[in-house]
């Protein structure tokens, strides 16, 4: 792997700790504390993320759920890895109108190709919102270069 592709995969890192992402700039979600398994987004959901029925749209969490699992797990990769998202699960608990959201992933087990991340999504009177679940494949080499 040449030093320009290693330095294009750090960039990811980088560009998620500035919150430089374009879906979160879509969304309107920032990414907070990255480091050790863990990583933490925060949403002010509002009426321009609503479903037909003038709730929360489903798939905002699962984004913001993703976001925090993926950056935490990012946060366990070597320099010249990068890794893809498998699968994905989520369960809804209650709905949301607006309020202050706070998705917190975490690496429940990190083996040397696959990983198990956890995420609570939590509203600004901390009740739990969301459950998501995500197994994580770490890429290396050629399956790396580019990502």
């Amino acid at each position: 792997m040449s030093a320009e592709e290693i330095s294009s995969q750090a960039d990811f890192r980088e560009r998620a700790k500035a919150n430089d992402v374009p879906i979160a700039r879509l969304i309107g979600f920032e990414a907070k504390d990255i480091a050790d398994g863990r990583a933490t987004v925060v949403l002010a959901a509002g009426p321009q993320h609503a479903n037909p029925m003038g709730t929360l749209h489903g798939g905002i969490l699962c984004d913001i759920a993703d976001a925090a699992m993926g950056l935490a797990f990012a946060s366990t990769l070597a320099p010249e890895e990068s890794f893809t998202t498998v699968e994905l699960k989520i369960n809804f608990f209650r709905p949301v109108w607006q309020a202050q959201l706070r998705a917190e992933g975490m690496v429940v087990r990190r083996g040397g190709t696959i990983g198990y991340v956890e995420c609570t999504v939590t509203d600004d009177k901390n009740q739990l919102v969301a459950k998501a679940a995500s197994t994580c494949m770490v890429l290396r080499g050629q399956k790396a270069a580019g990502r």
